[in-house]
């Protein structure tokens, strides 16, 4: 009989700690994880494709030759960059990240815009299908960031709202909040627009 007793209360501790959100902050930081992942998925989509963008434009715009010069840059600094493995619980490191991949972005957008001037480029096979998988990879970005966002918004809410809060004082003291992206101060102001 005591062993009955004993079996209920351990399967009623059980049942109350799983159904307390014991398992929510390992899970939600998995998830993070993984979201995080497809980010670094989607800017290394883009990193692949801006070599070749490089050179289909380099054929047409000989004379745009420091663009070009600031794309390739600008991939070989985003490239080149070492994420440390704390990279998603450390600001520091995650800012550099976003502002190396920021850049990339900037130096394509320059890129994309003097390609207005040259007709015959505008109208190769070549240079239009890869604009078409630039533009394709912007949006995954978009959405791998945006997925990203709302996984560490979770994660980082469980870890400061009961009864997450006390799990991670207890049972993953070890847990930290996760950085998440930011917008640059100067894209926030509107363009002033002049006719």
């Amino acid at each position: 009989m005591r062993f009955l007793v004993r079996l209920f209360a351990v399967l009623s501790l059980v049942g109350l700690l799983a159904g307390c959100g014991v398992n929510n902050i390992p899970t939600y930081e998995e998830e993070a994880k993984a979201a995080w992942s497809q980010v670094l998925n989607q800017y290394q989509r883009r990193a692949d494709l801006i070599p070749n963008l490089v050179e289909t434009v380099k054929g047409y715009a000989t004379q745009e030759r420091e663009v070009l010069t600031q794309v390739t840059e600008a991939r070989a600094k985003a490239t080149q960059m070492t994420i440390p493995p704390d990279i998603l619980t450390n600001p520091e490191a995650f800012q550099r990240f976003q502002e190396a991949q920021g850049q990339v972005g900037a130096a394509l957008s320059r890129l994309l815009a003097i390609t207005e001037n040259y007709p015959d480029l505008k109208s190769n096979q070549n240079f239009l299908a890869l604009q078409s998988q630039l533009e394709g990879t912007e949006n995954r970005i978009a959405v791998a960031r945006r997925d990203y966002i709302e996984a560490v918004r979770r994660y980082n809410t469980e870890l400061r709202t009961f009864p997450g809060r006390l799990w991670a004082m207890t049972l993953y003291s070890g847990n930290e909040p996760m950085a998440n992206f930011t917008v640059a101060e100067e894209t926030m102001q509107a363009p002033s627009v002049k006719f």
